[in-house]
């Protein structure tokens, strides 16, 4: 396993067989986001996006809880950490970036959520490919509760996992709802008793795949809710093209004649 790297004291990476564990790591506040906690999270994404050996991320928060949103507290004090407007590549600003990274990392992530996930905790798990929680996670979008909109990418996020009426429901009235709900709705893939275990062999699963095919993939699958037909159509064939012929995919052909793991090129 690598050396653990940490990023503002919030947030820690690991990496091993391809797999970045990454942990919010404030779990004495039950991972609730003060600025360092934004910037941690946004520095540990742009780490992982230059990294081509990680083939899978898992998403998890140390402690009780997933993540408890904002520290308001530390809002109180006028350290929202939203001061500054720039806009990175992706046209998100960093409160933005801690949610819609993970969805823009070139590999997958999968969320491991237990304890709460509310407001911004909940906007980035829903930033995650994949979303698996235990059972009695409570679940909130809570900024109505305190007078604010959602605005840590929810939006463009849940428009691909959940009817527009349901989330109308829950983000005005803020309430809190339970795994099983979550799952009903759509913002949750599965409810496990042991969900970051899961999302382990989950990783492995996707690890043990091209990582160019799997790359691919997630490109076209973010394109595929916005993007009309024509695009997507070429999109297909750009993206096949990139890989039809080459030594991963012929690695994929050889290993799977002879029954035998695969040894691909990162």
């Amino acid at each position: 396993m690598s050396d653990i790297e940490t990023f503002e004291d919030r947030v820690t990476i690991s990496v091993a067989d391809q797999i970045a564990d990454v942990r919010l790591a404030r779990a004495d506040k039950m991972n609730a986001i003060d600025p360092a906690m934004f910037r941690g999270i946004g520095a540990a994404i742009d780490r992982l996006a230059g990294r081509k050996d990680v083939r899978c991320v898992v998403l998890s928060g140390e402690g009780r809880a997933f993540c408890a949103g904002l520290d308001m507290a530390s809002m109180a004090a006028g350290g929202s950490g939203l001061s500054s407007r720039e806009r990175n590549d992706q046209g998100a600003i960093l409160p933005q970036h801690v949610s819609w990274g993970w969805r823009n990392l070139p590999m997958p992530v999968i969320a491991t959520v237990h304890g709460v996930a509310f407001g911004g905790g909940f906007q980035i798990m829903s930033g995650a490919d994949i979303r698996f929680a235990a059972p009695g996670t409570r679940f909130a979008i809570r900024e109505a509760h305190w007078g604010l909109v959602p605005d840590m990418a929810g939006f463009p996020l849940w428009r691909t996992l959940v009817r527009d009426d349901v989330l109308r429901e829950l983000v005005y009235t803020a309430r809190e709802f339970g795994a099983e709900e979550a799952l009903t709705y759509g913002f949750v893939t599965r409810v496990a008793e042991d969900p970051f275990d899961q999302a382990m062999a989950l990783a492995r699963t996707i690890a043990e795949r091209s990582p160019h095919a799997i790359r691919g993939a997630k490109r076209l699958l973010n394109m595929a809710h916005d993007a009309d037909p024509v695009a997507m159509l070429a999109a297909e064939t750009e993206e096949q093209v990139k890989v039809i012929g080459r030594p991963n995919m012929m690695e994929a052909v050889a290993a799977n004649m002879a029954k035998r793991p695969p040894v691909f090129e990162d």
